[in-house]
């Protein structure tokens, strides 16, 4: 359903956080739930607004940004290990997927993608006919 390669890891691994150039990847989840595809992200502390999902030519694109809190002559930062940047995580996406109703929801710090499963690659059982008028089922 989903191709996936560990270049995006590797790359988020050696370089860190991201800039939109060289964004930095994203954690998932993804699996099959009756006829749909699910794929969650992990992006907490990501304000909706700064979430884009794209899909062409059966390939999904996911973009965030974790921008810094807002700070002011009186604040000092003490420690900051979360990861400020850009995160990206692209998916190539089967033909038996429905990229035209792809259904997205963000909650919780979690960003939940929907795709339906097209008629065509459901399971289907095919009855099969015999000779002399005889039917047998599969």
């Amino acid at each position: 359903m989903v191709m996936r390669t560990d270049l995006d890891r590797f790359a988020q691994q050696v370089f860190g956080a991201g800039t939109w150039s060289k964004p930095a990847t994203m954690p998932m989840d993804a699996y099959r739930a009756g006829d749909e595809f699910v794929v969650c992200f992990d992006l907490p502390g990501v304000d909706p607004a700064a979430v884009e999902l794209d899909v062409e030519r059966n390939v999904l694109t996911v973009k965030a940004e974790r921008r810094p809190r807002p700070t002011g002559d009186d604040v000092r930062m003490h420690v900051s290990e979360r990861r400020l940047g850009v995160f990206s995580r692209r998916l190539f996406l089967g033909d038996t997927l429905d990229t035209e109703h792809i259904t997205a929801h963000y909650d919780a710090g979690v960003l939940t993608v929907r795709i339906p499963i097209v008629e065509t690659a459901k399971p289907r059982r095919i009855q099969v006919d015999g000779g002399e008028g005889t039917q047998r089922r599969a």
